[in-house]
């Protein structure tokens, strides 16, 4: 399938087809069958780079990112990196803090911040961008600020990028177009994700395919734009049918990003 023209490529993060009991490569060709220019990955999904490269041109996919957590990070960069240049892919992302590494209160956060920028600039230094993946649990406030602008401002702009999780920043009842606004320059990857109405989808979070939710997209996607946008990056966490949730939100955004 011709991938259709966007002004901003669409991946998809492979968390999202977790579930799917399929061959790694089958699940690409669903992927690329769609229409989606990239995929954001987990780790190495257990392939050498070799096999992920003839994947990788089989199916006329990039890979816009990977998400790595930060230990495996700090213990292993020198694996991630190399097995992700070989792939063509320059950007690592942390995805999530288990509750034991978050910040307790302002100072928590900056520590985490500060930790974050020191691997930043190990990975700047092998030629390597790292991003930090928000939840909604960066938007508690402490001392007059949120915990993501605690961590943002520790980690520094030149070290550390926001990849904007639009549907937990609501979740976290904080406006998203706002921070876009606030960190523009600062949000190459978007991940777009929606909220269900509420009570509903209980058995999928609380998530909704993109464009089918309560998120304010016509807002949203001239504002992540504004703010930098490179990718944009599907994600739904528990979704009860994966592939006809990833096609139902690539066709939303694609039909709305068309040059």
């Amino acid at each position: 399938m011709a991938q259709p023209k966007t002004s901003t490529p669409i991946a998809v993060q492979l968390y999202s087809l977790r579930h799917l009991e399929l061959p790694f490569e089958e699940i690409l060709g669903h992927v690329s069958r769609i229409g989606y220019h990239g995929v954001e990955t987990l780790a190495d999904h257990g392939i050498p780079a070799s096999e992920m490269n003839e994947l990788l041109d089989r199916y006329n996919l990039k890979v816009s990112s990977t998400h790595v957590g930060l230990p495996a990070l700090e213990e292993n960069l020198d694996h991630f990196v190399t097995f992700n240049k070989a792939v063509g892919n320059d950007v690592l992302v942390v995805p999530f803090l288990p509750e034991e590494m978050r910040g307790a209160g302002a100072a928590g956060w900056q520590a985490v911040g500060n930790r974050l920028g020191e691997m930043a600039r190990r990975c700047a230094d092998a030629g390597m961008r790292l991003g930090y993946h928000n939840h909604s649990f960066e938007m508690e406030e402490f001392e007059g600020q949120l915990a993501i602008d605690w961590l943002l401002a520790a980690s520094q702009a030149d070290n550390v990028f926001w990849e904007t999780d639009l549907a937990w920043i609501q979740a976290g009842e904080v406006d998203p177009a706002t921070m876009l606004g606030n960190y523009t320059g600062r949000c190459p990857l978007i991940h777009a994700k929606d909220l269900a109405p509420a009570g509903e989808n209980q058995d999928q979070m609380g998530l909704a395919d993109v464009g089918y939710g309560v998120l304010d997209w016509e807002t949203l996607l001239p504002a992540a734009q504004a703010a930098g946008a490179e990718w944009f990056i599907v994600e739904h966490d528990l979704p009860k049918d994966p592939l006809a949730s990833i096609e139902r939100s690539f066709d939303f955004l694609a039909a709305r990003l068309a040059d």
